[in-house]
C-alpha cells in the first residue's frame, strides 16, 4: 500500500487543528524526503563537497590528523560524522587518517536505512548511531559535520503590529501559505531585538542549538575537536533564509512538501555562543575556501593532476566549486571547536 502524499496529510492535519508551525511543515518535509529517495549527486537533487571531490575529504582527514599528532596521540579516539550523505567524506577522511598513523573507530549517526547502505559499502566496519546519545564515551571525539546542520527544522518569528508572532503554514487555494499565528511570542524574542519594524522576521534553529550543545558538551567531558561546515552567516541577522530544492533547481519551499529538500542557513554566531557556553575552545569560524585554501586544496590539485594529466580540467574545475568566491567558496563557513587543552587546529583565523 502506497503512503499518502505529504501534502495530503499536511491538509487533513490543518482542516482538523489548524495552521501549524514552519518548524513542524519542514521537520515532517525533510523526514519524508530523506527516508524516501536518494537526493545526493548529480542525478539527484543537490551536491555536496565530499562528491564534488575526494580533495575535501582528504583535507578533513589531514586535518583531524594533525590535531591528533599534535595532542599526543591519544588512544580510543573515536570519529564521529553527523549526517555522512553516501560515506564518502568518512571514506577519504579515513584514508588519509590512516596514512598519519591515525586509526580511529569509525561512528556514522545517520537515521536512514538507505543512506545507511551506501555508507557501508564506503566504509566496511562503520558503527551506526541514530544519534549521539550511544555514542562511547571512552575516548575523545574527532567530530565532523558537513551539510548536517542546515537541514535541521527552523522556527520563525515575525513582527506584526499586534507584537510578535509565530509564522505558521495553513491551506491556501491549492497549495500553502505562510501566516502569522495568534499565539504572542513577544517573550520569545531577546529584548534588544523586539523593537523591529512590522514584516521584520527573526529565524531561529532549536535542533542545531541542541546539536551543538551536545557535541560541545561531550568534547569538554571526553577531548577531542570538532568541524562544522555548512553554508550560513556569522553575525546575528533578521530575515528568512528558508529555500527548498529539487533537481538542483530551486522552488517555492511550501510547493512540494517531502518531494525537495528544505534548508536554512546556518546561524554561526549562535553556534559559537553555544559552544563556549560548554567550556571548549573555538578555533574561529571561517570561509570555506579560505579554510581549504589554507590547508593546501591547490597544491593537492596539483599532486593529482600530475599522477592523471588527463583529469586536469576535472580536478581543477572541482578545486574551483570548492574555493571559488562565487561558488562554494564564501557562502560556505567552517567552525571548529576544541576541548580545553587540545590544540587550535590549521586554517583558522580568530575572527567573527
Amino acid at each position: 500500500m502506497s503512503e499518502a502524499p505529504l501534502s495530503e496529510i499536511f491538509k487533513r492535519l490543518i482542516a482538523t487543528t489548524g495552521p501549524i508551525s514552519l518548524m513542524h511543515f519542514m521537520g515532517e518535509s525533510n523526514a519524508r524526503y530523506y527516508s524516501h529517495r536518494d537526493a545526493l549527486g548529480a542525478e539527484g537533487d543537490f551536491i555536496t563537497a565530499p562528491e564534488i571531490s575526494q580533495m575535501f575529504g582528504e583535507l578533513v582527514g589531514l586535518w583531524l590528523a594533525d590535531l591528533w599528532i599534535r595532542a599526543d596521540r591519544p588512544d580510543q579516539v573515536h570519529y564521529v560524522e553527523l549526517g555522512p550523505g553516501r560515506g564518502y567524506l568518512a571514506r577519504d577522511a579515513q584514508r588519509v587518517m590512516k596514512l598519519h598513523g591515525l586509526e580511529p573507530r569509525m561512528h556514522l549517526v545517520e537515521g536512514s536505512t538507505r543512506l545507511r547502505d551506501m555508507q557501508l559499502a564506503q566504509v566496511p566496519g562503520a558503527t551506526f548511531h541514530h544519534d549521539l546519545s550511544s555514542i562511547p564515551t571512552d575516548g575523545p571525539l574527532l567530530v565532523a559535520a558537513n551539510e548536517f546542520l542546515d537541514a535541521l527544522p527552523v522556527r520563525q518569528l515575525v513582527k506584526t503590529d499586534e507584537g510578535w508572532r509565530e509564522i505558521m503554514v495553513d491551506v491556501a487555494d491549492d497549495g500553502f501559505a505562510f501566516v502569522a499565528g495568534r499565539q504572542p511570542m513577544d517573550s520569545a524574542i531577546p529584548e534588544a531585538r523586539r523593537e523591529a519594524e512590522p514584516g521584520t522576521v527573526i529565524e531561529t534553529c532549536p535542533g542545531a542549538a541542541a546539536q551543538m550543545f551536545e557535541v560541545a558538551g561531550r568534547l569538554a567531558n571526553q577531548g577531542g575537536a570538532a568541524l562544522f561546515i555548512d553554508y550560513g552567516h556569522v553575525q546575528p541577522r533578521f530575515g528568512s533564509t528558508l529555500q527548498a530544492v529539487r533537481a538542483h533547481q530551486k522552488l517555492d519551499p511550501l510547493a512540494a512538501p517531502g518531494e525537495a529538500d528544505l534548508t536554512a542557513h546556518v546561524d554561526f554566531h549562535q553556534m559559537k555562543q553555544i559552544a563556549l557556553s560548554r567550556g571548549v575552545e573555538w578555533m574561529g569560524t571561517v570561509t570555506q575556501g579560505a579554510w581549504l585554501t589554507a590547508l593546501g586544496i591547490n597544491q593537492r590539485a596539483e599532486a593529482l593532476v600530475k599522477s592523471s594529466p588527463h583529469q586536469r580540467d576535472v580536478v581543477m574545475s572541482a578545486r574551483d566549486r570548492l574555493i571559488a568566491p562565487e561558488q562554494m567558496g564564501n557562502l560556505f563557513k567552517v567552525m571548529g571547536l576544541a576541548a580545553q587543552g587540545w590544540p587550535m587546529g590549521a586554517g583558522f583565523a580568530l575572527e567573527d
